[in-house]
């Protein structure tokens, strides 16, 4: 199955509403507000800042950029037309954000257009990183930052044990919500390959046991791609979902994911000596 992130345009209209659901609550979540803080932190952005938010789905972090010490503005790209449409709305209220459709292997914008540029869970989700990160080095005025966050989602797991039924339910969701999730391993490669300088390479761990308000949406989402494409039937996937909801209730949920996040700069060019 596709990455759906990657055709959310084509989806159903009930489907692309409840996806973009699943950006705002993983958004509202504190482990998940956390961890995108430190990522902006280590950025250090310059004095009247202009961001680049690429993939940026709903908002969620074009709103916390928007309200960022020194960020001027934010344009925030995103592919889906109905992401864009709940971003527009939740920022109705933010003068200094503007947003665009567009791909982020073919930004619309002149080279050396920003001094921030982020990619908040979104390189994980595109068939060609590599085209992206380019796009994203060359949009980068000299001096100014890439900053991408993104899952390690080979990780992610709520298995309490071996053969336990609910990883299932995980493995399908990360192999029809991800193109590449092992991505976040390679990628100081493909950044130094584009010329650009690493000074932050991090590990966030996020887990849920209470509550598990986000992880459920993964095994919820997991168990209707298995019934979708057959390998399950509703009452397996219904069965599925409630044991879910039994560990959480008892007590005995465990679900995990590991995160990494990069920060690099792109080197200011070398000036010619006076009188060349």
């Amino acid at each position: 199955m596709p990455d759906v992130w990657s055709m959310v345009s084509n989806l159903d209209t009930a489907t692309q509403e409840r996806l973009a659901d699943v950006l705002e609550t993983r958004g509202a979540d504190a482990q998940q507000q956390r961890m995108r803080d430190a990522l902006l932190t280590d950025i250090g952005f310059p004095a009247r800042a202009r961001v680049l938010d690429v993939g940026c789905g709903t908002g969620v972090l074009t709103r916390r950029l928007a309200r960022w010490p020194n960020v001027d503005s934010v344009v925030g790209v995103d592919l889906a037309p109905s992401l864009l449409g709940r971003a527009r709305t939740l920022c109705a209220a933010l003068p200094n954000v503007a947003f665009e459709e567009g791909d982020a292997t073919a930004l619309p914008f002149p080279d050396a257009s920003f001094e921030v540029v982020v990619l908040d869970s979104t390189l994980s989700h595109v068939p060609d990183a590599e085209s992206a990160v380019a796009e994203a080095a060359r949009v980068l005025r000299p001096d100014g930052t890439l900053a991408v966050f993104d899952g390690n989602y080979s990780t992610t797991t709520v298995a309490l044990g071996e053969h336990d039924p609910l990883q299932t339910c995980v493995d399908a969701m990360v192999t029809g919500s991800v193109t590449d999730g092992w991505l976040m391993r390679r990628l100081p490669r493909i950044v130094r390959d584009q010329g650009l300088d690493i000074t932050r390479y991090a590990g966030h761990g996020y887990v849920e046991t209470s509550g598990a308000e986000y992880l459920l949406t993964v095994i919820d989402r997991g168990a209707d791609m298995l019934q979708a494409t057959g390998r399950i039937g509703p009452e397996l996937a219904g069965a599925l979902k409630a044991e879910a909801r039994r560990r959480v209730e008892g007590g005995s949920f465990f679900g995990q994911i590991v995160y990494t996040s990069l920060v690099a700069r792109r080197p200011v060019a070398d000036r010619q000596p006076e009188g060349c």
